[in-house]
């Protein structure tokens, strides 16, 4: 093996799991050498662009990966973000993520639906999920969760904001004062989501 190649291999081992052609490039990778790899087993070509190290585990949540890596800002919204809080039975056929209004919508394998939000409040809520060591997605939190389905309940239907609330509720140590003082941040949501509360308290 020439030494290029071997000091390559350590390279690409301090990546993430998975990882794309731009990430290895920039780590000092050539192209040519990325391909060499991979022809003789190193690495795998999981999608386009996209890599692993041919003995790393798959990362369980590899849709997730692929989607952050394309936008680094992405963010799990509605419906897949009232999932992963346990506030919905449903199963979203695409994960939904949204991303600040104005910026592209980069194409993916993973099935998503793309949702574009205002700037000015896409880091109310906002959390993250981490994916492993070195990867994050943002995830928004439950009460910003719920705000979102009251404020686009026209597109996603009452009921999954109203379900999503009366759960929410349930839960000990949940505060109907700080959900409706995050909703200020939202006027189009609020008024239905302080009626709401007042039916179901």
């Amino acid at each position: 093996m020439s030494k290029d190649r071997g000091q390559a291999r350590t390279r690409l081992q301090e990546l993430p799991s998975v990882f794309t052609y731009r990430m290895a490039t920039e780590a000092g990778v050539a192209k040519t050498t990325l391909y060499r790899l991979r022809d003789q087993g190193f690495i795998e070509l999981i999608g386009r662009g996209r890599f692993r190290i041919a003995d790393a585990d798959l990362p369980a949540d590899l849709e997730l990966h692929e989607i952050v890596q394309r936008a680094p800002q992405a963010t799990i919204c509605l419906v897949s973000a009232l999932s992963r809080h346990d506030l919905t039975d449903q199963i979203p056929p695409a994960i939904d993520i949204a991303i600040p209004r104005g910026r592209r919508r980069p194409s993916t394998e993973a099935p998503v639906a793309w949702h574009s939000f205002d700037p000015e409040t896409f880091t109310v809520g906002r959390t993250e999920l981490q994916l492993d060591e070195e990867t994050a997605i943002g995830l928004y939190g439950p009460e910003r969760s719920i705000i979102d389905a009251f404020r686009l309940r026209h597109l996603e239907g009452h009921e999954l904001a109203t379900e999503a609330l009366k759960r929410w509720l349930r839960r000990p140590a949940t505060s109907p004062a700080a959900i409706l003082a995050m909703a200020r941040d939202f006027p189009k949501a609020r008024p239905a989501l302080q009626n709401a509360l007042e039916i179901l308290l």
